[in-house]
């Protein structure tokens, strides 16, 4: 089971059946990555609760004239399967409409960020 696939794809579905938030289980790499979604405006909220003695992350769905902010998802990197790219090497998605999200050593970044701070990277997943 790949947890970063299972909590994007809980997002997108929620967006299309019209959900206020989502609820995922708590973990530190879950954290950094909705909170890069957050910082770049793919979700409205992020809040650490407790919910009958576990951990769980609760998710504000964000959008935009009635449509869902979050479109499509795809997974690059995946456990199975690693990817890995440097500074230079990354793409932009869909012509500038989509971010692409990456693991580095100074956390989850876009290509833009870690462009800018020229780190070595892991390629999570696309979004538009």
């Amino acid at each position: 089971m790949d947890p970063i696939a299972d909590t994007l794809i809980q997002l997108k579905n929620a967006g299309v059946a019209g959900k206020e938030t989502v609820f995922t289980p708590y973990s530190k790499f879950r954290y950094a990555v909705l909170s890069a979604l957050l910082r770049e405006g793919y979700v409205s909220s992020l809040e650490k609760k407790t919910r009958k003695q576990k951990k769980v992350l609760e998710v504000g769905i964000l959008y935009r004239g009635g449509a869902p902010r979050i479109e499509e998802v795809k997974r690059i990197s995946k456990p199975s399967r690693r990817s890995y790219a440097g500074a230079k090497k990354t793409w932009r998605v869909r012509q500038g409409y989509g971010d692409l999200f990456l693991s580095t050593p100074e956390g989850v970044l876009t290509a833009k960020e870690a462009r800018k701070k020229r780190v070595g990277v892991e390629v999570l997943f696309e979004i538009w």
